[in-house]
């Protein structure tokens, strides 16, 4: 008898183990620990989702605990910053009251925020600067691991401070609540960021419903999303994108292309197909965020594209950046030096380095050009939609490839790899071999075909396929979500990268 109520102390020790924060396998929306969490946390969701504060505190707790898996002790600088901008927020909402702008305020939460991010974004280029100049040893610096997610929570919260000195809106009455905006899990980590005036009313509202289409969107997201992420971002990379960068699959001019293309497929379905993960997470528990992708690599020109790709990040950028600069109010050449400068702190906001700044110019002289031939050229367009189908294909190709060389920018570790890369195609490409390289690899390049494919398919072909995952109902939405996780986790064993586990590439800018 007691042999059988005898605690297991092996059994114990798994238990917490897997509770605990493992920077080896950081927890994500699409590994199998998550997978179990969100169903027991479900469970205990559709208890107290009727009730507004027992849902925030409920959701809040989970939302901690996934960005503690996610990150570890880190989770201690969320919450910081959460309480710095929840009392900012305050201070800021009485001096308007009192007849002033709380403008002090207003940069200090800045400062803050964006010290934040200094540190843990410019510290080893500062140190490596320093030894570069004095010689090896003279800043004896461990490398800063960066949080996951920092950018997109720092960007957030400057944001609900900014907005409260702009009076639109008001500053939340429970830190709860707050921590609820800034760290609500399928969100919290690489966005998309919200604008606190659209989502503070679902926060706040007294009961959350999801309806038939709601269910039948939220499972079309994810299920489609999990093919992009972890399928073929995952595949892609490991195939051909990575060992082609490497120099393993020869120097090439076709290999050299072919790698930026595939890197620029690999880029979107990493992203995109992470964020319709947590668009369709989020939509399962009744809340809406906005889409943050629009098939970008369909734009005919640079400024349709940064209205379709990344779409919360461009929008943030605008509000709280370009604007602020003056946006287009003071003369055109201020309006084309604004957008420089906004693409410029956007290239250093995705990581402190040359190839970041060149990437960031590449975008904002683009954006000024483009402008500039608005205002030159008779009938020229800002959208796709609005030119001849001629105009518009050439535009497309146009703009696909200035944005493929600045993806090559974004993800090369320094000039040299850039110059490697565009003397092998422009000097050392031949035709000769491209059937060999494309039988060799196969797979990755039915991939990238397929990628790219599904990624030109028109907008009602969407919307169709939600329709129809709604009309299945939820036993056959059930067996799509079992099916796309079974080939997941296929996928990841066949790569050897933990069946979906690991950070999305994206997470490294």
């Amino acid at each position: 008898m007691e042999a059988l109520f005898k605690f297991d102390d092996t059994l114990w020790q798994r238990v917490v183990s897997l509770l605990e924060y493992d920077p080896t396998s950081p927890l994500t929306l699409t590994t199998g620990f998550f997978l179990f969490a969100f169903l027991v946390f479900g469970i205990g969701y559709l208890v107290v989702r009727g009730c507004t504060y027992l849902r925030v505190l409920y959701v809040v707790l989970f939302s901690l605990y996934f960005y503690y898996k996610l990150s570890g002790i880190y989770v201690l600088l969320l919450l910081g910053v959460a309480l710095s901008d929840y009392v900012i927020g305050w201070l800021v909402y009485l001096r308007r009251r009192g007849g002033g702008r709380g403008r002090g305020w207003v940069a200090l939460s800045v400062v803050i925020n964006v010290s934040i991010l200094l540190y843990f974004k410019a510290t080893d280029l500062f140190v490596d600067v320093v030894n570069n100049i004095y010689g090896s040893g003279t800043l004896d610096w461990e490398s800063v691991v960066v949080p996951a997610g920092v950018s997109f929570f720092v960007f957030q919260s400057i944001a609900y401070v900014v907005d409260i000195s702009r009076g639109e809106i008001k500053p939340l009455k429970r830190l709860t609540s707050y921590l609820f905006l800034l760290s609500f899990f399928p969100k919290m980590f690489l966005g998309p960021l919200v604008k606190a005036r659209e989502f503070i009313p679902q926060i706040e509202a007294s009961k959350v419903s999801v309806k038939r289409e709601d269910l039948g969107r939220a499972v079309s997201l994810v299920a489609g999303g999990m093919i992009k992420y972890a399928v073929i971002s995952k595949a892609l990379g490991v195939l051909f994108v990575a060992p082609a960068f490497a120099g393993e699959l020869g120097d090439g001019g076709f290999v050299a292309l072919m790698a930026i293309y595939g890197f620029t497929l690999q880029i979107y379905c990493d992203f995109s197909g992470y964020s319709d993960i947590a668009q369709g997470v989020a939509l399962m528990l009744g809340f809406r965020l906005p889409d943050n992708f629009d098939a970008p690599y369909q734009s005919a020109t640079i400024t349709e594209f940064w209205r379709r790709w990344h779409i919360s990040l461009s929008t943030w950028l605008k509000e709280y950046l370009y604007i602020s600069l003056g946006g287009n109010r003071k003369g055109s050449f201020r309006t084309y030096l604004n957008l420089f400068l906004t693409m410029l702190l956007g290239g250093l906001w995705h990581g402190v380095g040359v190839t970041f700044v060149a990437w960031g110019a590449l975008h904002g002289v683009a954006l000024a050009l483009h402008k500039i031939w608005m205002r030159i050229v008779p009938g020229a367009k800002a959208m796709g939609r609005d030119m001849s189908l001629l105009r518009r294909g050439l535009a497309t190709v146009l703009t696909f490839n200035l944005v493929a060389f600045g993806w090559l920018l974004f993800t090369a570790e320094d000039m040299n790899v850039v110059e490697d890369m565009l003397l092998s195609i422009v000097n050392n490409f031949s035709t000769e071999d491209v059937w060999a390289i494309v039988e060799a690899n196969s797979v990755a390049f039915g991939l990238m075909l397929f990628g790219y494919l599904l990624h030109a398919l028109p907008r009602s072909a969407d919307d169709a396929l939600r329709r129809a995952v709604t009309r299945i109902g939820f036993v056959g939405q059930w067996v799509v979500l079992v099916v796309t996780i079974w080939l997941v986790m296929e996928c990841g064993a066949l790569l050897s990268d933990g069946s979906g586990a690991g950070l999305p590439m994206y997470a490294a800018f």
